[in-house]
């Protein structure tokens, strides 16, 4: 049993994120590579589904459990309060002791077929682990995103507000002196009051980012340096589907249902098989010298008994049981198997939507750039026009608005375009811990534990009692709205 996913079409990404070089001169900046190794670390979602698959593994164990001998020794101590009026020779008190080992030898191939399924469900619950590791990376890195845009944003607001501020006092001093009317000052005033109302939505919606990040990764987004650029990326959606059909952990652990579901199948059938199983069984009575005979006291006070032989039970009819449980899990079997083709489709549809979703923010990149370009040039002249008479206020206010407007779909396409790439390794099952080069320790194998305990047989093997993993984030303080020149960075 292995971990490790098939290398078919796999594309070699184990550079994401190495960002020392691009970075060295931000070191103190908290880079994405850091925030997704602190979630790795910490983040309750992952490590509760670690602890759910060390549950998973113990299923192995559990089944092997079934095919190994089995003893117990019981004991009893009687007082005989009123005895029977009929016997003479009924002892007054009694101590019993009984042992029996029981060794199974054959269960219609019950326990084989139930470890085989125990182990593909390990193998399952592993691809599973594979997956909630990309979905947590993929939230994470639309938090880390989603706080860059909107530190930008905010950003482009506060500046828009300083820029219409500055209009509307232009505007009163040109007005006192009787160069504009008293509709160019409400048109200044009306601006300046909706920037102020986007500012303070955009406030808000970095409020929400920051604290959905500390949701995701633990700790306040400090500071947070451009994320790098994602490599593997492919070519085509044919390619992206072709590698995903490969490497998804969601198809995998589908796979491995379907397979468990099939040694399902052969436990139920083995209920109408013999089982055959050896035994021996021992027992010691002691009437503590009150078993009367003729005299007090007489006639043997101990009796002892050991035998040992084969137990065989064969099925003749159990009303059906057998049959019903054979067609129920076969109707699992099938469940399993249309299962298998729907988590095919999704992924087939995720990877082509998220291909589509990249492209075509690279492209509104390029349009969005373009649109900044043209609205500052644009904004350039209305204000050189209304510096001559050929252009009013509201003329003004619409240029800056619609610089503004470009900027921010900028801003949103950069972040839109990063987090569909992402999505789209994802999709394609190159987005986990193993692809990221993550720092900060060795990662965790969930091999290690399912090795640990496949063996075990001894029954106060308990282990350690378990402790929280995850990180708590009672102690964080609200975060606020203020942006810091490192912070508002476009990325």
């Amino acid at each position: 049993m292995t971990a490790k996913r098939p290398s078919f079409g796999r594309v070699t990404a184990t550079a994401l994120l190495l960002l020392s070089t691009s970075l060295s001169g931000q070191a103190m900046a908290e880079t994405l590579q850091g925030a997704l190794a602190k979630a790795y670390a910490s983040n309750p979602t992952l490590t509760g589904a670690r602890a759910g698959q060390r549950a998973t593994d113990e299923n192995v164990p559990l089944q092997k459990a079934a095919g190994r001998p089995g003893a117990e020794v019981t004991g009893s101590y009687s007082e005989s309060i009123l005895k029977p009026t009929i016997s003479f020779t009924s002892p007054q008190r009694t101590v019993n002791a009984q042992a029996q080992l029981n060794v199974p030898l054959y269960a219609g191939g019950a326990v084989r077929h139930g470890v085989k399924a125990a182990k593909v469900r390990v193998e399952a619950g592993q691809a599973n682990l594979r997956g909630t590791e990309a979905s947590i990376f993929s939230q994470v890195v639309a938090a880390y995103m989603d706080v860059i845009r909107d530190s930008a944003i905010v950003s482009l607001n506060l500046a828009n507000v300083k820029v219409l501020d500055v209009n509307l006092q232009a505007t009163n001093d040109r007005f006192e002196v009787g160069d504009l009317t008293r509709t160019d000052v409400a048109q200044s005033q009306s601006r300046l009051a909706l920037a102020q109302s986007d500012l303070q939505t955009a406030q808000a919606n970095l409020i929400t980012s920051r604290e959905n990040y500390i949701a995701l990764v633990g700790s306040a987004p400090d500071d947070l340096a451009p994320p790098p650029a994602l490599p593997g990326l492919p070519a085509t959606p044919q390619t992206a589907v072709q590698v995903a059909l490969a490497d998804n952990p969601d198809i995998i652990a589908a796979e491995k249902s379907r397979d468990a579901a099939r040694y399902d199948v052969k436990v139920a059938k083995a209920g109408n098989l013999p089982t055959l199983s050896a035994f021996t069984q021992a027992g010691y009575t002691n009437y503590l010298d009150t078993l009367e005979n003729g005299t007090v006291g007489g006639g043997s006070q101990i009796n002892k008994q050991a035998q040992a032989g084969l137990q065989l039970s064969i099925p003749l009819y159990q009303g059906g049981r057998v049959a019903a449980q054979v067609r129920q899990r076969q109707a699992q079997l099938s469940q399993t198997m249309e299962q298998e083709i729907e988590t095919e489709r999704s992924v087939i549809s995720q990877t082509r939507a998220a291909y589509a979703s990249w492209q075509a923010s690279l492209q509104t990149i390029e349009s969005s750039q373009k649109a900044v370009d043209a609205s500052s040039l644009s904004l350039e002249g209305v204000r050189a026009e209304n510096s001559v008479g050929s252009r009013t206020i509201l003329d003004i206010l619409d240029a800056e608005q619609e610089a503004l407007n470009a900027r921010v779909q900028l801003v949103t396409a950069r972040r839109n375009a990063y987090v569909a790439g992402f999505s789209l390794l994802a999709a394609m099952g190159h987005a986990e811990a193993d692809d990221l080069g993550l720092e900060g320790g060795a990662l965790y194998d969930p091999m290690v534990n399912y090795d640990r305990v496949k063996g075990k047989w001894f029954d106060w093997d308990y282990g350690t009692a378990p402790t929280p993993v995850a990180t708590r984030t009672v102690d964080t303080v609200p975060q606020n709205a203020n942006v810091s020149p490192e912070m508002t960075r476009q990325p």
